[in-house]
C-alpha cells in the first residue's frame, strides 16, 4: 500500500499533454492554447470617438462656457463605420458617433451633453482638453504585440481578443477520450428493468459526468460481467481511448478479476492499494501505451478517487498547469475521530461565516452512501497521523465545485 502522494506522482509521471488541433474560437473556450498569439494589426486601427458628440479643434473651445459658448460650423456627420470625408479646420466641427473614426484636424471630442444646436451651428459649452474622449489607434493592442501566451486557458475575454484580431481558428490541446468500464454481475443499466437483486450502474454516469466536467470526452464502454472473456472484450474495446477508467473488480474478492485479466493482457501494474479512505483498492498501470486506473466499485469511493487522481491526470493531458482543486482552512462544526495510518477524505458542506469558513460533514460516511456526495461541496482532508479533531478546530477542505464563488447579493 502506498501513500496518496506516491500514487499521484506515479500516475502523473505516466501522463503527457496531448497534441494540438485547430478549432473554432468558440470551441476553444475553456481549453489550453498551444500557440503564442501576436497581433497582426493595431486595435483600434484608427483614432475613434469614445462618445457621441462633436469632433473639433481643442483651441477653438478655449474659454468656452454655458454663458459664453464657442460657436462652430458643422461640416460633416460621421456615423460609426463611415470614413470621414473632410478635414476639420478652424471654427469647424463634425457630428460624430461612438466608434467612428476621428477626422483629420480634430484633436478632441466634446460629448453631446456639453453642446447645443443653434441655426446650423453647434454651441460648445465647455473648454475641451487635448485628446478628450478619443480612443487612440493601438491604445489597446499594438501591431506585433503578444496578446495571448501559449499555455493559457481560453476564457471569454480571449475569445473576444481572437475575434478582434481576425482569428477564427486557434490551436489548442486536444481533449482526451476517456473510456469508462464498469464491472460486476450485480450491475444493471438505468434503462433495464429494475430488480431488488441488482444495483443500477450509477458509476458509469457519475464518472462520465466528472470527465465532462474536466472538459474531456467520456466513452462509456458498458458493463463487464464477472467473466474473464467479457472483461477482456470490454478492455480491448477501450484501448482506443487516451485514458481508461474502470470501476469495481480491483479488490480482493474471488470475483474481482480485473487485476488478473489486465495482467494477462500485458498491463504493467504499478500499484493497486492506496492508504486512503474511501478508495483504498485503486489500481494503476499501462495497458499497452494507454494509462488505466482501476477505481473501487462503491460510488463514493469511485468519485473521491477520481477527484484525487484522475482529474489531475486529465487536466495534464489537456495542457493545464493548474491541476488541483483549491483547498481552504475551515472551522469544524463537530467532533471527528479516525484511526491512524490512513488519510481520510470526508464528505462535507462548507460555507462562509463572516471572515472565516465553517464546515460540517454530510452525515453517514459509508462508501456506498451517494447522497453524502450529493450534499457535499467539499472534502475534509484528515492526514494519516491525525486521530481526533474536536469541534472548533481548523481543518483543510478540498473544494469540489465553485459554489463558494457565488452569493445571493452582488457584494457592492
Amino acid at each position: 500500500m502506498i501513500s496518496v502522494e506516491e500514487a499521484l506522482k506515479k500516475i502523473l509521471a505516466a501522463i503527457s499533454p496531448l497534441g494540438l488541433e485547430k478549432v473554432n474560437i468558440l470551441d476553444a473556450l475553456g481549453r489550453v492554447i498551444g500557440e503564442d498569439v501576436y497581433a497582426g494589426r493595431a486595435i483600434p486601427p484608427k483614432d475613434n470617438s469614445a462618445m457621441d458628440g462633436y469632433a473639433l479643434r481643442m483651441g477653438d473651445t478655449r474659454g468656452a462656457s454655458a454663458e459664453k459658448p464657442a460657436m462652430l460650423e458643422v461640416v460633416e456627420e460621421i456615423p460609426a463605420g463611415a470614413v470621414p470625408e473632410k478635414r476639420i479646420g478652424p471654427g469647424q466641427a463634425a457630428r460624430i458617433m461612438t466608434g467612428a473614426p476621428v477626422p483629420e484636424g480634430a484633436d478632441a471630442v466634446v460629448r453631446m451633453e456639453d453642446t447645443r444646436k443653434e441655426d446650423g451651428q453647434v454651441a460648445i459649452l465647455v473648454e475641451a482638453k487635448h485628446g478628450q474622449d478619443i480612443r487612440l489607434a493601438g491604445e489597446d493592442v499594438q501591431p506585433g504585440e503578444k496578446v495571448i501566451s501559449r499555455g493559457e486557458v481560453i476564457r471569454p475575454a480571449e475569445v473576444g481578443m481572437l475575434a478582434a484580431l481576425g482569428r477564427s481558428f486557434v490551436s489548442v490541446h486536444q481533449r482526451p477520450l476517456v473510456a469508462i468500464v464498469a464491472t460486476g454481475d450485480e450491475l444493471t443499466d438505468i434503462d433495464e428493468p429494475s430488480s431488488p437483486w441488482k444495483i443500477v450502474n450509477s458509476n458509469s454516469y457519475s464518472l462520465a459526468a466528472l470527465v465532462l466536467n474536466c472538459g474531456a470526452v467520456p466513452l462509456q464502454i458498458g458493463i463487464a460481467r464477472d467473466r474473464r472473456e467479457d472483461i477482456v472484450a470490454k478492455f480491448r474495446a477501450a484501448i482506443r481511448a487516451d485514458l481508461i477508467v474502470s470501476s469495481g473488480g480491483v479488490s480482493v474478492g474471488d470475483y474481482d478479476l480485473v487485476k488478473e485479466v489486465l495482467k494477462e493482457e500485458g498491463n504493467r501494474m504499478q500499484f493497486w492499494r492506496v492508504a486512503m479512505k474511501p478508495g483504498r483498492p485503486l489500481a494503476f498501470g499501462m495497458l499497452g501505451e494507454v494509462p488505466i486506473v482501476g477505481l473501487p466499485g462503491n460510488p463514493v469511493s469511485a468519485m473521491v478517487s477520481f477527484e484525487q487522481f484522475i482529474r489531475p491526470a486529465i487536466l495534464k493531458m489537456m495542457g493545464h498547469v493548474n491541476l488541483f482543486r483549491q483547498t481552504v482552512q475551515a472551522r469544524l462544526g463537530e467532533d471527528i475521530n479516525k484511526k491512524p495510518g490512513i488519510r481520510h477524505f470526508i464528505r462535507a458542506r462548507i460555507q462562509r461565516d463572516g471572515d472565516f469558513y465553517t464546515v460540517v460533514t454530510t452525515g453517514d460516511q459509508g462508501s456506498g452512501i451517494l447522497k453524502s456526495m450529493v450534499r457535499a461541496n467539499g472534502l475534509i482532508i484528515l492526514p494519516e497521523e491525525v486521530t481526533t479533531v474536536q469541534a472548533g478546530g481548523m481543518v483543510t477542505v478540498q473544494l469540489l465545485d465553485d459554489s463558494l464563488d457565488w452569493t445571493v447579493e452582488p457584494g457592492y
